[in-house]
């Protein structure tokens, strides 16, 4: 909505333009009248709108003069006198010919017929005025008014500021007498919107959210059941179970502007986040948000309780997953289709390729994390701030802290990492992406090259919290990495295990980029199910790993008849919520000497021992004297530093048959 409103008064010659603002403003009929009246100002404060006026009088000035006034102006007021048939005339042969050439025929200026000195005749002048509005569109209405006995000037006024803030034009056809297509398909998306149950029908709770969210005040039991009879009079289908339809909550509007009172219709489009040309608000769509270098972007709580909701208003079969049908219904409040046939590729889907819910909400934190600007968007057009009634989306975005500062407390907040994955051509790398999906080699193979993907994402759990791992597959050119291809929490290197080129691409990259770098990396033996060939390479990828104190290759096939397994993205996002720990171990076999040595330092018997232990010690055998002693200290620290290189003179003996 506008900032402010300038209004222009045009006219013939003493037809009492000076006049009217003069009576508006000492609000009584000046007694000497000036030639022409200087710009006033009106505060916000004295408005009926809350918006600061400006009116201007020209009165006799240069052709020059006029048509900048003409082009500055956001309503012009064409004032006639009642009794004066030429003033009439002049509306149409002069004053609105004059006023549409030096206006751009885009951003159309309304106009007001103003008829002056209705005190010095009985008749009405609106049979003269009816057939010019009828005429030209642009006239938003016509009033007639006295500046001798003050009668409508304070409504001349209103109506010309309403006609800035809350234009018909954009509206509503007066020639078909209906609604313009813009308007049907804003309120359309704001009924779709505000029906939470999706069943095509606003009940008596959605109703009254909906006067909340617009109008600050619910509608009273008997108010809501007026406005029903006034549908169900009108209109066979307009109520339907007692609810408004979407017939029914368009013919409300139309009656509204009919009826004059367009300004509730505004009032809705703009709390929807509609401009004056019926078109989302960019300010709305994308409310600011600041991301520092190194931080990434999450959705928080509320935002994913709100997303949930959404796939639970169009899952209408509830299988857990959203059909093609269901699908288009839930962007149907979206200018255009978001997601193409790829995502289908990019996240979780059930046997019959639809998206389920944790595919969902993959491809929501998807978006969040490489485009939030795009995620702000699209949490816009499905009224994320209104139904959550939060100040913008930006209120269900989280930025993380610096990744800086999380290696250095050795602790992270963050819920989605980022895993980029290095290969030769051929090596498996989409194999690598759709595996982490569920997808077994022979579902790969039915993927359509165009819908193929380069992101695959998905949940994992790291100690029984549920992590988002995004996997990104870098197009395979070492000579041209991009800053997007380096920046990540975990580096994936995948080889081929039957080609004896394969592990070279993978050796060259991860000296070039990441040898120097704090990224933990990982090799991944593709392609386990084949015969192992010895890679031509200076050394084999065991001892490359070894040498770069990196856990040795991991074994991987996506050949196999159920879905492959999910261990191995369990243990990348491990590694990148951990960058700061070395796994010497990267196996949850439960057979090898380090899981069985983990596994008995983190059992409950060695935990209960050890604190009984401690008890005893504290107990009986430590006195407030000793305490207080410097020799017992002493001894203790030495006790305690044998005890630590005994248990791990004994821990590296275990380890020697592995």
């Amino acid at each position: 909505m506008r900032k402010d409103v300038r209004i222009l008064l045009v006219g013939e010659p003493k037809v009492g333009k000076t006049s009217l603002i003069m009576s508006l403003v000492s609000e009584e009929f000046p007694d000497v009248v000036p030639y022409r009246a200087e710009e006033i100002t009106i505060p916000a404060d004295v408005t009926p709108e809350r918006v600061p006026t400006h009116i201007v009088d020209y009165s006799e000035q240069t052709d020059e003069q006029l048509f900048q006034e003409i082009s500055k102006a956001n309503v012009i007021c064409i004032v006639y006198s009642v009794n004066n048939k030429k003033s009439i005339e002049k509306v149409t042969s002069h004053w609105i010919p004059l006023i549409t050439e030096n206006t751009d025929k885009d951003s159309r200026v309304p106009l007001i017929l103003v008829g002056n000195k209705s005190d010095l005749v009985e008749h009405s002048s609106m049979e003269t005025i009816l057939p010019i509005m009828n005429q030209y569109s642009e006239i938003e209405t016509c009033v007639e008014c006295s500046a001798k006995n003050l009668k409508n000037i304070s409504e001349l006024f209103y109506y010309a500021q309403k006609a800035v803030l809350h234009p018909t034009g954009p509206l509503y056809c007066p020639e078909k007498k209906t609604m313009k297509s813009l308007c049907v398909k804003a309120l359309t998306r704001i009924f779709k919107v505000s029906d939470l149950d999706n069943d095509g029908i606003l009940n008596d709770n959605q109703l009254n959210f909906f006067q909340r969210t617009c109008f600050n005040t619910p509608l009273e039991p008997q108010a809501l059941e007026d406005v029903k009879n006034v549908v169900r009079k009108n209109l066979s289908d307009g109520v339907c179970d007692n609810g408004l339809t979407l017939k029914g909550f368009l013919f409300l509007h139309t009656l509204f502007i009919q009826r004059g009172r367009h300004e509730t219709t505004w009032t809705a489009l703009r709390r929807f986040g509609y401009d004056d040309d019926l078109e989302l608000n960019q300010d709305y769509l994308f409310p600011p948000l600041k991301v520092p270098p190194d931080c990434t972007t999450e959705l928080n709580h509320n935002a994913y309780l709100f997303l949930q909701s959404v796939f639970d208003k169009h899952d209408k079969d509830r299988d857990c997953a959203l059909s093609p049908e269901e699908l288009t219904d839930l962007f149907d409040v979206f200018p255009y289709m978001p997601w193409g046939p790829d995502v289908n590729n990019t996240v979780c889907t059930n046997e019959q390729g639809w998206i389920t819910y944790q595919g969902y909400l993959s491809q929501w934190t998807l978006t969040t994390y490489l485009d939030v600007q795009r995620c702000l968007e699209y949490l816009g057009y499905l009224g994320y701030s209104i139904m959550a009634e939060q100040e913008s989306q930006a209120a269900g975005i989280t930025v993380t802290r610096d990744k800086k500062i999380d290696l250095q407390k050795k602790q992270t907040q963050r819920s989605v990492f980022r895993c980029n994955v290095f290969g030769d051509s051929g090596s498996g790398k989409s194999g690598f992406l759709q595996a982490f999906l569920g997808c077994n080699l022979a579902r790969q193979n039915m993927i359509r090259e165009e819908h193929k993907s380069y992101y695959a994402i998905s949940t994992t759990y790291v100690y029984g919290q549920e992590k988002y791992l995004l996997l990104h597959e870098v197009f395979p050119d070492f000579d041209f990495l991009s800053d997007d291809d380096l920046a990540c929490d975990i580096v994936c290197f995948v080889y081929d295990v039957s080609n004896p080129h394969s592990f070279e691409y993978c050796a060259k990259v991860f000296k070039q980029y990441f040898m120097d770098s704090k990224t933990p990396c990982m090799m991944i033996a593709a392609k386990s199910d084949l015969p192992e060939v010895r890679q031509m390479y200076g050394c084999s990828p065991l001892e490359f790993c070894r040498k770069h104190k990196m856990p040795p290759p991991q074994s991987f096939t996506c050949n196999t008849a159920a879905a492959p397994s999910r261990d191995i993205y369990s243990k990348l996002t491990t590694m990148a919520m951990y960058p700061h720990a070395r796994l010497r171990c990267m196996c949850t076999c439960n057979r090898c000497t380090f899981c069985l040595c983990q596994n008995f330092l983190n059992s409950e018997l060695l935990q209960m021992v050890r604190a009984k232990v401690y008890a005893v010690v504290l107990r009986r055998h430590v006195r407030q004297t000793d305490l207080k002693s410097s020799t017992f200290w002493l001894r203790a620290s030495v006790g305690a530093t044998v005890f630590a290189v005994l248990g791990f003179a004994m821990y590296r003996v275990l380890l020697k048959p592995r």
